[in-house]
This record gives C-alpha cells, sequence and structure tokens, in this order.
C-alpha cells in the first residue's frame, strides 16, 4: 500500500517539562505499534523545548484511526501540564516518498 497521507504535530514544552516531553513521547511509540494502519511514526526534538511527531499512513481511514486513538487522547490529558501551547497539528498530503529496500 501506497503512503499517500501523514500528520505533522508540532509540540512546545514548557521550559521545566521538556524532559516529561520527551519521555512522554518516547513511550508513545509502545502504543502506536498497536496501530496497524499507521505505517510510520517518527518522534522527534527540535531543540529544547520544541518537539514534533510526524506519522503517514495509506488512506484515511487509517489517519482518522490514529487522530481518534490513543496517543492524541494522552496528549490531551498530559499537554496541559506539559505543554507551554496546544499542539499544532497539521494533516498532509504526500508528494513523494522514497522506500528504502532491504535490510
Amino acid at each position: 500500500m501506497e503512503l499517500t497521507l501523514g500528520v505533522l504535530a508540532l509540540l512546545e514544552a514548557k521550559p521545566d517539562k521538556a524532559a516529561e516531553v520527551k519521555e512522554f513521547l518516547i513511550a508513545g511509540k509502545a502504543v502506536v505499534d498497536q496501530e496497524p494502519g499507521t505505517r510510520t511514526w517518527y518522534a522527534f526534538q527540535i531543540d529544547d523545548t520544541h518537539f514534533g511527531i510526524f506519522d503517514t499512513f495509506g488512506d484515511e481511514d487509517a489517519r482518522q484511526a490514529h487522530l481518534n486513538g490513543a496517543i492524541p487522547q494522552a496528549l490531551g490529558e498530559v499537554g496541559p501540564n506539559l505543554l507551554a501551547k496546544d499542539p499544532e497539528l497539521n494533516t498532509v498530503d504526500l508528494l513523494a516518498v522514497k522506500h528504502e529496500r532491504g535490510d
């Protein structure tokens, strides 16, 4: 199945909560591993307080299942305590994708 859709979420941690945001994102991998429609999922750190999540999907149903799933729900619960502002959430259409083949 071709990857055609994505989600980009940008997060800004409160200055004293960056380590907790980092741990939340690392722990999130175990949750998203249970989502068969989420084809790739990346959690990343941009600088001391800015983080992001980028995920890809083969169809809109999979993307909506993820957006209505455990990670956004958990982020909604911890966000007010950990984040300086609401996450910036963007749905994107993928124009080109490189797939690595092999090991």
